[in-house]
């Protein structure tokens, strides 16, 4: 995953968004907590085994921070600790990770604790089980997000309205930015990868830069579709991905049953993420898809892609939160509460209001060393 953007830029700048002009501006991330994430376990602990589960609550580190903390408090390789997801430094979230420890006990939690204190952050440990396998990437059902946006400036009606308005019809589905690093540094760096494919590169840095270029190719076709008006609709030869699963069928000519299960939202239409092979769409879906990835960027990052080996996937174009609700502690403090997929971005969703200000410029903390 690429890294985390840490300047003051709007949140998902440049990229096209479908339901109307901004209705405020605001600010994220004035505080931790004004970033909440909470991931929804995808399964649940076998109770014996190897391997401890540990569900952390932290601040001010991201999840490779704090991988590598783990490893250095319970003296394993880095290698040893899993984790279903990443994790922003600039919020308070809780995740799992897991611990290899065969035939050992764990080390006393208390240790753990004081050894992220000793770096100047706050983790606390608030459950701890054990499970027979390591914890796997993707492993968990969702994310429950809790923001709050300050400094709010709007009419409130009209950004109650425009909450309504996603709450029933959803959002595009974009990558955030987080995906593209900096200033979306990770796409050049991801070219220059290609451009000298012997070069040697750390396993992480490379799968980092491959998920940020194929990002970017999926980001260019549905924008080009949220310019169109056609990204929730779908389009003659689209490829449909049923609801809350990653299962797709297609292509299929437009009809009226698809338009109906499209418009109760039990299906979506989808977008490619690159890689080898011949896209899967046809008729307007695939015109739509190749003129959006026909120019000399997205050719070199097609062809880098396929030459990594990675193989043609999809993923939906429309996003609706679960739950969505919202709260006005004051008149410009806004408290959005939602549920998203593992694999999607809280800023597709906050994108939809305006104009959100990045305000966290904390700096990363030293990072542990041995493990």
């Amino acid at each position: 995953m690429a890294a985390e953007p840490d300047d003051g830029a709007a949140l998902a700048a440049g990229t096209p968004t479908a339901h109307g002009a901004p209705v405020l501006s605001a600010k994220i991330r004035q505080h931790p907590s004004d970033f909440r994430v909470d991931e929804i376990d995808g399964f649940e602990a076998s109770g014996a085994g190897e391997h401890l589960l540990l569900t952390i609550e932290k601040t001010g580190m991201n999840t490779a921070f704090v991988a590598r903390l783990l490893a250095q408090w319970a003296d394993v390789d880095g290698r040893a600790v899993g984790y279903a997801g990443l994790k922003d430094r600039h919020a308070l979230t809780t995740q799992r990770f897991s611990v290899q420890l065969p035939g050992r006990d764990a080390p006393d939690i208390a240790a753990l604790e004081a050894l992220a204190s000793g770096h100047g952050q706050s983790l606390r440990v608030l459950a701890q089980a054990r499970h027979s396998r390591k914890l796997p990437r993707g492993a968990l059902a969702g994310n429950r997000f809790v923001l709050t946006l300050r400094d709010v400036v709007g009419d409130a009606a009209a950004i109650d309205a425009r909450l309504e308005t996603i709450a029933a019809c959803g959002v595009p589905n974009y990558f955030g930015e987080q995906r593209f690093g900096h200033d979306g540094g990770n796409i050049d760096k991801a070219l220059r990868m290609f451009a000298a494919p012997r070069r040697r590169m750390d396993r992480e840095q490379r799968a980092m830069l491959l998920s940020a270029a194929r990002s970017a190719l999926f980001n260019r076709v549905l924008a080009a579709r949220v310019d169109a008006g056609d990204w929730d609709t779908g389009l003659d030869g689209e490829v449909w991905m049923l609801d809350g699963s990653r299962s797709v069928f297609g292509p299929e000519p437009a009809n009226t049953e698809l338009a109906a299960r499209t418009a109760a939202h039990d299906i979506h239409p989808t977008a490619p993420l690159w890689g080898r092979g011949p896209l899967r769409s046809t008729g307007l879906a695939l015109a739509r898809e190749t003129a959006a990835l026909a120019d000399a960027q997205a050719l070199a990052l097609r062809d880098g892609l396929e030459t990594a080996g990675l193989s043609q996937e999809r993923r939906a174009t429309r996003l609706r939160p679960g739950g969505l609700e919202w709260t006005w502690p004051s008149a410009d403090r806004l408290q959005l509460a939602f549920v998203l997929p593992a694999g999607c971005y809280a800023t597709a969703v906050l994108a939809e209001l305006g104009t959100i200000g990045n305000a966290a410029r904390r700096p990363v903390p030293d990072a542990p060393t041995g493990g």
